[in-house]
């Protein structure tokens, strides 16, 4: 079975889940404005976070990679979870942060930190995103990654929009941009 790795950027720690994250990504999952573009966008209960937190543990121990607890380095606060998981086979980039943090580039920096590994580490050609056409935000999260817009397509019944980019053009962004 595969754990979690932590790795550390500039900012953040991308730790394993444990189980006593619970209480804290059902706070996050709770925040209405958190999950509007997620799912059905309705505030998710505890339980949701429980299933969570073990499907996220399975999926590494399954896949070798998968989405990580994201703290703050100098607070050690949680602060929202990401990284990868296997969309229909493929690996996407995925990134939740909590309200009270929003806009400080820590979707961005986590994103990047997730792609590095997918690349670098499990050796992928290509990595997706998706989002609901109307979440902005996280559009723009993509397009700063240096993902280009490959379709609009349907997932679970949720129209959204595909981003994609290859190892080459992650490897050449992080040559030109650092």
């Amino acid at each position: 079975m595969t754990a979690a790795p932590t790795i550390e950027t500039a900012r953040l720690r991308l730790r394993g889940f444990r189980t006593s994250d619970i209480d804290d990504l059902a706070a996050m999952l709770a925040d209405k404005e958190v999950v509007r573009y997620v799912e059905d966008g309705q505030p998710k209960d505890r339980s949701v976070a429980e299933k969570a937190v073990a499907g996220i543990i399975a999926h590494w121990g399954r896949e070798g990679f998968g989405r990580w607890a994201i703290e703050e380095r100098a607070s050690g606060e949680f602060v929202g979870f990401g990284g990868l998981r296997s969309l229909f086979g493929t690996p996407e980039v995925v990134y939740y942060v909590k309200k009270d943090r929003w806009g400080k580039g820590y979707a961005t920096e986590l994103a990047v930190a997730a792609l590095d590994f997918g690349f670098n580490r499990n050796g992928f050609s290509r990595i997706v995103a998706i989002a609901k056409p109307a979440n902005e935000r996280s559009i723009i999260v993509m397009k700063k990654l240096g993902m280009k817009f490959e379709k609009l397509t349907e997932c679970y019944g949720i129209d959204v929009v595909q981003y994609v980019i290859s190892a080459g053009e992650f490897q050449q962004r992080q040559l030109t941009y650092g």
